[in-house]
């Protein structure tokens, strides 16, 4: 079961993404235009289960192991910056596409595969001279944030929810208060 649940975790999350209409490029692309914040409500509350979720099971089970990366600053800003342009220009992200593609919808099909194969291919090419630039400076290491605030996790978590119910909450009075 160990091996199929996150296959079935990102079937739901994907499903669950396509039922709610968010994966659409409208809907992506007006985040950032500031007039649809349904995706961001979306991936705060994922966000924030997940966090809770992955405490909770450790709190069971301490021995669970949660894979963490090593952390590079340089090349995590850089990417999240590659990223987060191409999203905001193309209106698609790997999820999108994948949600898209599922729906048998070539507009996401073709333009988004050929993305995530250039990117893959451009990334693939110049990895060997653009990752040890950006390796030099903030190698943290396998470090979670609570680890390198040195504070405990749960206090995070916290934080996490609060500052995203805040977020909900402002969208929420906003959307309200732009209604006739």
């Amino acid at each position: 079961m160990t091996t199929i649940a996150p296959l079935l975790i990102g079937f739901a999350f994907g499903w669950l993404l396509q039922k709610a209409g968010l994966s659409r490029y409208d809907r992506v692309v007006n985040v950032f235009r500031l007039r649809d914040f349904a995706l961001l409500e979306f991936l705060l509350t994922a966000l924030v289960t997940a966090a809770i979720g992955i405490r909770v099971v450790r709190a069971f089970d301490p021995a669970v192991d949660v894979p963490i990366p090593t952390t590079y600053l340089a090349g995590n800003l850089a990417g999240g910056l590659v990223f987060g342009v191409g999203m905001a220009l193309s209106g698609f992200c790997p999820g999108t596409i994948a949600a898209g593609a599922g729906e048998g919808r070539l507009d996401y099909l073709i333009p988004g595969a050929l993305g995530l194969y250039t990117g893959a291919l451009v990334f693939g090419d110049d990895y060997g001279s653009i990752m040890p630039a950006l390796s030099r400076w903030g190698r943290l290491g396998a470090v979670t944030f609570a680890e390198a605030l040195r504070v405990e996790p749960w206090l995070l978590v916290i934080l996490l929810a609060e500052l995203s119910t805040l977020t909900l909450y402002v969208i929420a009075r906003r959307h309200r208060g732009a209604r006739p």
